[in-house]
């Protein structure tokens, strides 16, 4: 796998190759299937495989703040973009100097000159250019020109719906991680390496592993019942807060992970966390006692639900296990009539059933906040 980094990075080696241009952000079935497209075509031209993608995407460019939260950090988006064959991924920097661009200067500059494509598969939807004329048309006619093949996008359904990055978002912030896994074929995991921090959990007896997320708006907002991964594959129960911990303060979003069953340190490792559950949004508490109580019910419902759910899986989870990616993942935020009191205790298991709280409209919007 190459990153080429910028046009000015594109050397004669990288040229002659079948493409395809996008966010491809989360690198969903409707993804894979665009580059099982390509790969097709990049088989038959013996040529590698290059997916364009911009840094930042477009639409962070343009709205900043208001832009859609990522599903993956670049880093991520480049690994899983090679794991479904793509050979070369050209990173353009999406700034004034590109944004500036006519269509057909893009397209001479980028895919002719740049890349020198044989092939270029795209959304017919796909529009590019300062002037507004980068269209599907415009490449297919260049394409004529030039001698290099434009071919549509095959749509790809799920429940006869096209699957996309925002109807991942939305189930996503809605705490359906059953049915976004069922779109990402994978479940949704968020990464990153474990740093020191204020080590606050440790004077209350909670101790976390803090990893700082991009100053970017939230796919995930609120408190979870977690699967934490470690770099050497060992998996445990977890909890988990992903935002920017009212009660102590912090200016920047933060991943912090209390593993249930786990003792040692973490400090410079990588490592994987899958939310299976959402349990509630962030709360700004009145003092650390209260934090601390909060935190104590939160593993409660976390063990709770992890134990329950995976001694009863569903036919969704079923197929989600058959698909290789088998976690106890919720088809809803979980409701605070989930737990019973004689529940409360780590040890307690009643029910193999969580029931959803349909009541919770002030959780599903707190996890659409960013």
């Amino acid at each position: 796998m190459r990153v080429i980094r910028g046009l000015h990075n594109l050397r004669a080696a990288h040229r002659g190759c079948v493409a395809t241009i996008g966010n491809f952000d989360g690198v969903h079935r409707g993804h894979q299937a665009i580059l099982q497209q390509c790969r097709e075509h990049a088989a038959r031209w013996s040529v590698p495989l290059t997916v364009v993608v911009f840094e930042p995407q477009p639409r962070e460019f343009f709205a900043g703040d208001q832009a859609p939260p990522r599903l993956t950090r670049l880093r991520e988006k480049v690994r899983l973009l090679r794991d479904f064959g793509a050979e070369q991924v050209l990173c353009l920097p999406f700034n004034d100097a590109l944004r500036s661009l006519t269509g057909r200067e893009f397209i001479d500059q980028v895919l002719i000159d740049g890349l020198g494509v044989k092939h270029l598969v795209v959304g017919d939807d796909f529009r590019f250019g300062c002037d507004r004329r980068g269209d599907f048309a415009l490449l297919a006619e260049v394409g004529r020109e030039q001698g290099f093949g434009v071919e549509h996008t095959r749509t790809f359904t799920v429940d006869d719906e096209r699957v996309s990055s925002s109807r991942v978002r939305t189930l996503l912030a809605s705490g359906n991680f059953s049915a976004a896994a069922r779109l990402l074929g994978r479940a949704y995991s968020l990464h990153g390496r474990v740093v020191r921090d204020q080590q606050l959990g440790r004077t209350i007896g909670v101790p976390t592993a803090n990893l700082p997320l991009m100053p970017q708006p939230l796919t995930l907002r609120g408190v979870y019942a977690v699967v934490a991964e470690l770099e050497n594959g060992e998996r445990y129960p977890a909890v988990a807060n992903v935002g920017f911990r009212p009660t102590v303060g912090s200016e920047r979003p933060t991943l912090e992970v209390h593993l249930l069953d786990f003792k040692g340190d973490l400090y410079g490792q990588r490592i994987t966390v899958f939310p299976c559950a959402r349990l509630r949004g962030e709360v700004k508490f009145d003092n650390l006692e209260a934090l601390k109580a909060q935190i104590e019910r939160d593993q409660a419902r976390a063990r709770h639900y992890l134990t329950a759910a995976i001694g009863g899986q569903n036919s969704a989870d079923q197929e989600n296990a058959e698909q290789g990616y088998s976690l106890p993942l919720a088809s809803a935020p979980l409701g605070r009539e989930a737990m019973s009191s004689s529940a409360m205790s780590s040890n307690a298991v009643s029910s193999n059933t969580i029931p959803s709280d349909s009541s919770s409209a002030d959780d599903a919007a707190d996890a659409n906040n960013g």
